[in-house]
């Protein structure tokens, strides 16, 4: 985290978090008044926060971290090609997955949001179980990120995920080797667990200072191939008078999430609640943050409900056409809709 290389308080450090400023060069761009305004504190030591910050960012480029300039130079075919080849991740919802072009996709970012109850959080933990499936049954043979701000994380549905899955894989062994002997699953229930990096967040300045620590923590980490965050409207949907200085927050960490999915070829995974909207004299629902957080991701997925069933509805894509798909939250995890499988077995 680069906040966390200035030598001052970590009081001062948490301020000017919440002030927005998550960056050297964000502090350095800084006149001193304004930055003693923002982070209430004199000017002096302004002065002297700016000091320390323009100092550590020069010796920082320096030492090679900022050699390029921009990223870029590459090809559209090569591009193309990328794409043809890309990975992704099963939903455990066949249909789904097929609306999704085969699930949710790497080196993107895919906002899920719908009403409580829907099964947000059932998603994240079932995608944080899938990306460990091994390269043999088609998956990634990844770990996780999972950044829980609600405190809606259960070790036990976790649990109760990954021993489904496992005799899923086992299943698709015994099916797929008939005539000879069937490949053994070697994984184990509590390796899956084992393997998801979990993070409690408690205030959006906690937030901030994770996401930025990201790129260190998966450079050490390089086969997490999620990051999943439940939610990311959570602690900014409070304590907020300043509108202007949460829309600069949410672009800055929606950006990071954008470069941490393609240096990494991972995919991130963010969870949004639902608020109201009044249009045309109507109430309406939509995803919380306002128009200008939905251009922030890639992908946009609405979980609602259709009578009795659940769906899920692709709102915005680049590569994707917009399409619905039902699905079940089982004791097994996410998988087809009742209906599918009634379907399946008349034909």
């Amino acid at each position: 985290m680069e906040i966390g290389m200035l030598p001052i308080s970590a009081s001062k450090r948490g301020k000017l978090l919440a002030a927005g400023y998550t960056t050297l060069d964000a502090i350095a761009c800084a006149s001193p008044s304004h930055l003693a305004r923002d982070i209430e504190v004199s000017e002096s030591e302004a002065s002297e926060i700016l000091k320390y910050a323009t100092r550590t960012s020069a010796l920082d480029r320096s030492n090679g971290s900022h050699s390029a300039v921009v990223d870029g130079g590459q090809t559209a075919w090569d591009m193309l090609n990328e794409e043809k080849f890309s990975s992704c991740i099963t939903t455990s919802c066949a249909d789904l997955d097929n609306i999704l072009g085969g699930g949710i996709n790497c080196k993107e970012v895919t906002e899920i949001g719908g009403v409580p109850g829907i099964g947000k959080t059932q998603f994240g933990i079932q995608l944080a179980v899938n990306v460990q499936i091994p390269l043999d049954y088609g998956g990634l043979g990844g770990k996780a990120i999972y950044i829980d701000t609600e405190g809606s994380f259960m070790v036990e549905r976790v649990l109760q995920i990954a021993e489904a899955c496992i005799e899923d894989m086992s299943e698709y062994s015994h099916h797929f080797h008939k005539d000879s002997q069937a490949c053994e699953v070697k994984m184990h229930p509590n390796s899956i667990l084992d393997n998801i990096f979990y993070f409690r967040v408690c205030s959006y300045t906690e937030q901030i200072a994770l996401v930025n620590y990201l790129d260190k923590f998966i450079a050490e980490h390089k086969d997490v191939k999620i990051i999943i965050v439940d939610s990311v409207t959570f602690h900014f949907r409070q304590d907020f008078d300043d509108m202007a200085l949460r829309t600069r927050l949410l672009s800055e960490m929606a950006l990071k999430m954008m470069k941490l999915a393609r240096k990494f070829c991972l995919a991130v995974v963010l969870l949004n609640q639902v608020t109201t909207k009044h249009i045309e004299g109507s109430v309406q629902l939509t995803l919380a943050l306002g128009d200008s957080w939905s251009h922030s991701c890639t992908n946009r997925i609405i979980l609602f409900w259709n009578g009795n069933e659940r769906h899920a509805f692709i709102d915005k894509s680049p590569s994707l056409k917009s399409a619905s798909a039902p699905y079940s939250v089982t004791t097994r995890g996410i998988r087809n809709s009742t209906s599918s499988c009634k379907r399946i077995k008349m034909m």
